[in-house]
C-alpha cells in the first residue's frame, strides 16, 4: 500500500523545485507569492511526515 503522506510530501517537493528552477523572482532566501505558497506546502508536508516517523520510532 502506498504511503499517501509520503507521496504528498514528494509531490510538494517536486512542485517547489520546479517553480524555483524557473522563477526569476525566487531565491533561497526570498520567494514570490507562488514560491512562498509552494514552499510552505512542502514544509508542512515534510513536518507532518517527519512527525509521523518519529511517532513510529517511540
Amino acid at each position: 500500500m502506498a504511503d499517501v503522506l509520503y507521496e504528498r510530501y514528494m509531490t510538494a517537493a517536486a512542485e517547489h523545485r520546479q517553480h524555483a528552477s524557473t522563477c526569476k523572482s525566487c531565491s533561497p532566501t526570498k520567494r514570490c507569492a507562488d514560491g512562498r505558497r509552494l514552499y510552505d506546502a512542502f514544509a508542512k508536508h515534510q513536518d507532518d511526515y517527519n512527525t509521523r516517523l518519529a511517532a513510529k520510532r517511540r
